[in-house]
């Protein structure tokens, strides 16, 4: 078992390194004693052999969201709501839920099958004036171009159905003002709950197609770089069918980790900084 941890969070690192950072790209290009005719045939062939190998990526992709969904909408209602009720108990009790000043969270869908929300958000909701207060931002999806906004929230009441029946936040409240967007925040995020169709043990997340999560966090990650604030802890939510096997969710370069698992079980931390805080 240790050696099976040391090895996820190794290919962790190795593909957190291949997303947040840049290899520095070489002063003279590689191509400079080519002509310029076998420059371009050298370069189709590359563009082609890499586009294949993503296409390859987002078919199998399609193969597991396929399986998975088979899986959660065979789950029996009664263990569900019993997962649910664990998974959230789990959060609201870990030492580094309470700690967090600040976080984003998604709302649960039923017709999507997420793990439920509802009691973690009526937690950080129920008490707006007491100083163990959270500031909520919850996601607000702005177009079908991947974009997400996550926006703050103070009470329930704030959250509408939107055309696909889910709940978000209108861009402005009730006065008229518009609702404060995270990543104009002047102070950093110390935690995301995050949803998804997949996981495994070393820190790969699967999400729905979309690309919401994985475009919004790499925002606020350029975010957290321009104000050097440290980056928040990433923990994912998952019903026991959605926890695959290590390596058996296929990821790109564009694909966020996730730094620990919150199941039925229990946590699974799985960076060495989840480990540390928890």
């Amino acid at each position: 078992m240790i050696g099976a941890r040391v090895f996820c969070i190794s290919t962790t690192a190795l593909l957190r390194s291949s997303i947040f950072f840049f290899p520095k790209i070489p002063t003279r290009p590689v191509f400079r004693l080519l002509s310029p005719a076998t420059k371009s045939i050298v370069a189709m062939s590359t563009t082609s052999k890499s586009q294949e190998e993503l296409d390859s990526i987002f078919k199998q992709k399609r193969l597991v969201r396929s399986t998975v969904r088979k899986s959660l909408k065979a789950m029996d209602p009664s263990l569900r709501t019993q997962q649910d009720e664990s998974i959230q108990n789990t959060v609201l009790e870990a030492p580094w839920f309470k700690s967090c000043k600040r976080l984003c969270a998604y709302i649960s869908c039923k017709s999507l099958n997420e793990v439920d929300t509802s009691q973690i958000l009526s937690e950080i909701l129920q008490h707006p004036d007491s100083n163990t207060q959270k500031k909520l931002y919850v996601p607000w999806v702005e177009d079908k171009n991947s974009n997400m906004r996550m926006l703050h929230i103070s009470h329930m009441e704030d959250l509408i159905a939107n055309s696909m029946n889910i709940l978000e936040p209108a861009p402005v409240d009730a006065q008229g003002n518009e609702r404060e967007d995270v990543l104009q925040a002047d102070e950093p995020i110390d935690l995301f709950i995050l949803p998804g169709l997949a996981f495994d043990r070393c820190g790969r997340r699967l999400g729905r197609g979309g690309g919401y999560y994985d475009t919004f966090l790499k925002r606020y990650q350029d975010r957290a770089k321009e104000k050097d604030w440290r980056y928040p802890l990433m923990v994912a939510l998952s019903y026991s069918p959605q926890i695959l096997e290590d390596g058996s969710i296929p990821v790109t370069p564009n694909d966020v980790l996730i730094d620990a698992l919150v199941t039925p079980s229990g946590v699974v931390p799985i960076t060495p900084r989840a480990i540390e805080s928890m």
